[in-house]
């Protein structure tokens, strides 16, 4: 399951996750997600565009890593481009009040940079 990085500009983050967010998924990129999300005050763009599947235990662990992002003085956002199976997932659990979600890129930017 790939996770990628991209530093976007001093204190924004891009992470890209691609593949199925179930469990085995999830376990594979647990410890990197965590590591990539660890820094203080950064701003992360969660870049889900290329998640074929997001389950509970995904969803889960974005949360995670989000309360983890806002504890360090950070903020995440995430990002769904034109996904729609990942974005009505995430709306239908009301991940929406918690961490921004956002179709665009230069938005989901903004928003983390808010």
């Amino acid at each position: 399951m790939p996770i990628e990085f991209h530093e976007v500009s001093d204190g924004l983050r891009r992470i890209a996750i691609s593949g199925r967010l179930d469990i085995p998924g999830t376990d594979q990129i647990a410890t990197r997600f965590a590591a990539l999300s660890a820094a203080a005050n950064l701003r992360i763009v969660v870049d889900l565009t290329g998640v074929s599947f997001l389950g509970s235990i995904g969803i889960r662990s974005i949360i995670v890593n989000a309360k983890a992002v806002q504890q360090r003085g950070g903020r995440m956002v995430l990002l769904v481009g034109d996904n729609v199976a990942v974005a009505e997932t995430l709306q239908a659990t009301g991940l929406g009040s918690l961490i921004p979600i956002l179709a665009d890129n230069a938005a989901a930017e903004a928003a983390a940079l808010a």
